[in-house]
């Protein structure tokens, strides 16, 4: 054979090899994510797979897809990792694509053979080879209240994510929330790391509430898993709500609907008033320091012993004794900084001040309505205080819902959310987010066992 012959049959060979591989003009075999695929012909189907060959670090999720060119119909596809194990996959009705089952294992390579026929009866395969990420990023939640707590009236679900949420709706259903008696739950996402439940009004007294949480293997945006499975079982004690008069400086609390005590208050001044709507107590402590600088006003104070303090807002607002004001601003003027303050001892030892009454008659969870003739209404975002949104909008809040959150809302807290309880300092003014303290994600247990009021 002379040498002109020899080099027509190498290239006629190679260019047979074409036609059933699908190579390039090259005689290399594509990428299954090439920007220009072999274009289909009467001699064979062309036969498209994602990711390339040669592809590395692909996310668990893929994207992993075998199509093919109208006209052709898949007829085999085999898909295996490095030790010849066959992963599972769904051919479509009509031929056309195929894709895995589920996710990917971690840190594997994998090769993909796929064959496919035309309607002429010419056949082409494809073969690939592609590894997945070692380590995916993870989330998990953080979830309020704490489990096996008792909790008041008020206290929704809400769990702050690690990480921030693009797959709302595959987050959203891996949460369930049942109650017992059962009533309608419904979730409402604040911004992309905050998912809240509750029902359309106070939960019943005595209520037992159960959140499954299963993240395990959930993708909550590329490249990025859950990876909890936990139970969270709750009750709900006795009813307590207190309704805040910032213009007759009164406090009443009502247990069952009914007044028990009445308590007189000073709320914040006009240049910081307080808070309007119904806000529910996250977090109570006996004694806490408030450092006004915190919230950006300077110096103007910090106390370094605030009894009875319970928080009302994110931002900062709370409920809480004082001793160092005259004992007749309370009943009779706004003096605060945006906080609720009652009458106090030093110390936070005394429960027969009013502030030590309400104190220990308060479980996380519980009421408080603030009205008043001047000041903003309570974000529903700042604090547990979801209560302020009409049930329609709550309900339009869910992933899974038509028209449901695709952006991020506003939120208070930043995107780093700590597991811990309360930071050394706490701000009483509730205008502005505090870096040392926003961002809580659990209920201090200080509140659990709370004697009831008879």
């Amino acid at each position: 054979m002379g040498p002109g012959l020899r080099v027509w049959v190498r290239r006629a060979a190679a260019f047979g090899l074409c036609l059933l591989t699908g190579c390039d003009g090259s005689g290399v075999l594509s990428g299954g994510d090439d920007p220009a695929p072999p274009p289909p012909s009467a001699s064979r189907p062309a036969i498209l797979v994602t990711p390339g060959d040669g592809s590395r670090e692909v996310a668990p999720e893929g994207p992993v897809k075998v199509t093919v060119a109208p006209g052709g119909r898949l007829e085999s596809v085999r898909f295996r990792d490095n030790k010849g194990a066959e992963l599972p996959g769904t051919l479509a009705e009509d031929g056309a694509s195929w894709t895995p089952d589920g996710l990917l294992p971690l840190g594997g390579t994998f090769s993909l053979d796929a064959s496919a026929v035309d309607r002429d009866g010419a056949r082409a395969t494809r073969h690939t080879k592609f590894s997945t990420i070692a380590k995916a990023r993870t989330f998990v939640a953080f979830f309020t209240p704490e489990d096996g707590s008792t909790v008041g009236v008020g206290m929704p679900v809400s769990l702050r994510f690690s990480r921030p949420i693009a797959d709302r709706a595959a987050v959203e259903r891996a949460v369930r929330v049942t109650a017992e008696p059962a009533v309608p739950v419904a979730a409402h996402w604040f911004g992309d790391q905050r998912l809240d439940f509750r029902p359309e009004q106070y939960w019943a007294p005595g209520t037992k509430v159960g959140v499954a949480l299963r993240f395990k293997g959930v993708r909550g945006a590329p490249g990025e898993l859950g990876t909890q499975t936990k139970d969270v079982r709750f009750t709900v004690g006795r009813s307590q709500v207190s309704v805040v008069d910032l213009d007759e400086h009164l406090l009443t609390v009502r247990q069952g609907g009914r007044v028990v005590r009445q308590l007189k208050i000073s709320g914040g001044t006009p240049e910081h008033s307080t808070y309007l709507g119904a806000m529910v107590v996250s977090e109570k402590f006996k004694v806490t320091r408030m450092n006004s600088q915190t919230v950006g006003l300077g110096d103007e104070y910090d106390i370094k012993d605030v009894p009875h303090a319970m928080r009302l807002t994110t931002s900062g607002t709370f409920i809480h004794g004082n001793y160092w004001a005259d004992p007749e601003v309370f009943g009779k003027d706004n003096t605060s900084h945006g906080c609720i303050g009652l009458a106090d001892a030093k110390g936070g030892g005394s429960g027969e001040t009013p502030a030590g009454w309400l104190f220990e008659h308060t479980l996380t969870g519980d009421v408080v309505e603030v009205r008043g003739s001047a000041g903003d209404a309570v974000p529903p975002h700042n604090g547990l205080n979801g209560w302020n949104l009409p049930w329609a909008q709550w309900l339009a809040g869910s992933a899974l819902v038509p028209g449901g959150p695709v952006t991020p809302a506003p939120t208070a807290s930043p995107s780093s959310v700590s597991p811990s309880s309360a930071s050394p300092a706490s701000s009483p003014t509730g205008r502005r987010p505090s870096p040392g303290v926003s961002g809580t994600a659990r209920a201090s247990a200080a509140s659990t066992g709370s004697p009831t009021l008879h």
